[in-house]
């Protein structure tokens, strides 16, 4: 990069934890998206041990947006090192590095720095892409603190599991109706109505009303990336309820000799202090003795319940889809041999 043409940006946090654990959280880069908000979708395409090759989705200020990127790990020095392969107009470069240092009166400093080139033609737009960098940057940094100082550990925080149904039937039928999400309203009694655009071709967003317990309606939304030649579509909810402060999941097809598996995953982040803030639990009884389960624990339990409740729900209707189709179908009359009456 010419130095006459280099845009830098450099922000820091001060973290109340160990360097070493806040490394470890972002050196994870396929989990990236529950932690910074404005990452999509993370796709981990090879990796030796210390470099490794992403593809990346994410919300550029509005702008949904695909980048390749490179990372080099330097754990003993605690310093993450990145590269965007191809970048995206305006922008000509963009590389930069995360640091982590233990500070003087105890915890640590993060700092995250960004340098950059703008195309010649382009040179007006490197304020606007210095203040899109500036807030994702700033909001990833908030992020990681508001995590690391949490009172429970991020393994509580991260609720990670799945739910399957076993197809008889074609693995096209079961991805059309999970790809047509446009179609859930009426279908699934938990989407009231959803209205669904496609800015490219395999990316869907999705603005839809979800019915809650007491009869009233919730606003939220979610980015899906479609891969219909994997049988895959991956998502992040782009306004998830309390407690929940991030939601990724990915619906995937698994042809096998016998039908299809359909599978949901889901990886769910607590927000500690909405976690915190909630009212108190009931008792639950433990053999001879009663305690209380924690917030944590109910918020886990509750949210389990209720994402796993409504992904069965699409499951279930998709399995009902496919296999319905293929009972339609025309039967063949048996093939006679020749010579038989």
């Amino acid at each position: 990069m010419s130095g006459e043409r280099v845009h830098r940006t450099r922000h820091s946090i001060e973290v109340a934890a160990p360097a070493g654990a806040l490394y470890a959280l972002l050196a994870d880069g396929v989990r990236r998206p529950l932690y910074c908000p404005s990452v999509l979708h993370v796709e981990r395409l090879d990796f030796d041990g210390t470099r490794e090759r992403l593809r990346v989705w994410e919300d550029a200020g509005g702008h949904i947006r695909s980048s390749f990127s490179t990372r080099e790990q330097y754990p003993h020095e605690r310093r993450i090192a990145f590269r965007e392969l191809r970048p995206e107009a305006p922008v000509e470069s963009m590389g930069g590095e995360w640091t982590f240092e233990e500070a003087a009166g105890g915890g640590s400093v993060v700092t995250v720095r960004h340098a950059f080139t703008i195309l010649g033609e382009h040179g007006d737009d490197a304020d606007e892409v210095a203040r899109v960098t500036s807030r994702g940057a700033r909001a990833e940094l908030e992020s990681l603190r508001r995590i690391a100082e949490s009172r429970e550990g991020v393994d509580d925080l991260v609720l990670a599991f799945e739910e399957s149904v076993w197809v008889n039937g074609p693995g096209e039928l079961v991805y059309d109706f999970l790809y047509r999400a446009a179609d859930w309203p009426g279908l699934l009694p938990h989407v009231r109505h959803l209205q669904l655009t496609e800015p490219s071709a395999g990316l869907q967003v999705l603005d839809y009303a979800v019915a809650l317990p007491d009869g009233a309606e919730r606003m939220t939304g979610a980015v899906r990336l479609c891969f219909p030649h994997a049988g895959r579509i991956v998502y992040k909810e782009t306004a998830p309820a309390t407690p929940v402060a991030a939601h990724t999941g990915e619906w995937s097809v698994l042809p096998d000799e016998h039908g299809v598996r359909v599978v949901a995953q889901h990886s769910v982040l607590l927000d500690d202090d909405a976690v915190r803030a909630l009212p108190g639990s009931g008792v639950y009884a433990m053999g001879p003795v009663s305690r209380a389960p924690s917030r944590t624990v109910l918020a886990r339990h509750c949210l389990r319940e209720s994402i796993g409740r409504t992904s069965l729900a699409t499951l279930a209707l998709a399995k009902r889809h496919a296999e319905s189709a293929v009972r339609s179908l025309p039967r063949r009359p048996p093939v006679m041999a020749a010579g038989a009456s």
